[in-house]
């Protein structure tokens, strides 16, 4: 601000609220594309699967392709690594070594930077996506479907992972946090439809593993990448039953310190 004669006097006062934002999204995104480990979960595991079941007859995926099959599953994977695992650690941490209690104290308001951190994690998934497909299409792949459905799904599951992430970071111990994450994470990954497919498995496991949030989302890409559908609407609808309990549940019982 300036004086009457010419000079500059201080103005004080916190910064609107979009620019803390937008600020602390950027702070956010930098810090994880420096992460080895959320490197290694967000870019580096999903391209080595896509490359090496795609090329390596190791997987029986059915008719087709197999980048075909695979490329949807890989990009529900990419999904979960970062709205879920990655988002989930970083934040258990950052409970751990007081950051969010400081952030909370500071002018950025705690909702903004729950806003801040779900901008962060959605340009992750788009620097994902298109690594991933670029990888995709020269190893031939060929999408069939609309890219609204492929959208839509993508936003929702992105919120199904965040909710069940910020829960699990906001309700336990950092070291708790990293083990059950990396636990979940490899276990999603082998039952969630992501490589194997799900009738590869028992009738009964499958009814139970068909609900989980990674089979829809892997399901529901796979249905209109690869077979061409509509909007999958029943995997929409057990991505927001997820989304809605998971951001419902980290609502009410996150703690900051």
């Amino acid at each position: 601000m300036t004086t009457g004669t010419g000079t500059y006097a201080p103005r004080p006062g916190a910064a609107p609220v979009w620019r803390m934002i937008a600020a602390q999204a950027a702070l956010e995104t930098r810090m994880l594309l420096r992460n080895g480990e959320q490197l290694l979960l967000t870019v580096v595991i999903p391209s080595l699967l896509l490359v090496l079941f795609s090329t390596v007859d190791v997987v029986d995926t059915g008719e087709g392709r197999a980048v075909d099959f695979l490329t949807p599953g890989v990009l529900a994977l990419a999904v979960m690594s970062t709205a879920f695992t990655g988002q989930a650690i970083a934040t258990g941490f950052e409970r751990r070594y007081g950051v969010l209690k400081r952030l909370g104290a500071s002018p950025l308001p705690r909702w903004a930077l729950m806003v801040a951190k779900t901008l962060s994690v959605l340009v992750t998934e788009v620097l994902q996506v298109l690594l991933l497909t670029a990888i995709a299409f020269g190893l031939g792949w060929s999408p069939r479907g609309g890219v609204p459905a492929v959208l839509l799904l993508l936003v929702a599951g992105t919120a199904a992972f965040s909710g069940l992430g910020l829960l699990m970071a906001g309700t336990l111990r950092a070291e708790a946090t990293l083990a059950a994450a990396n636990l979940v994470f490899l276990l999603l990954l082998v039952g969630g439809g992501v490589v194997v497919p799900l009738d590869r498995f028992p009738e009964a496991a499958r009814a139970v593993l068909e609900l989980l949030p990674i089979s829809a989302l892997s399901g529901g890409l796979r249905d209109v990448l690869q077979h061409g559908a509509g909007m999958p609407w029943a995997d929409l609808g057990v991505l927001a039953a997820w989304a809605a309990a998971g951001l419902g549940a980290a609502a009410r019982s996150f703690r900051w310190e």
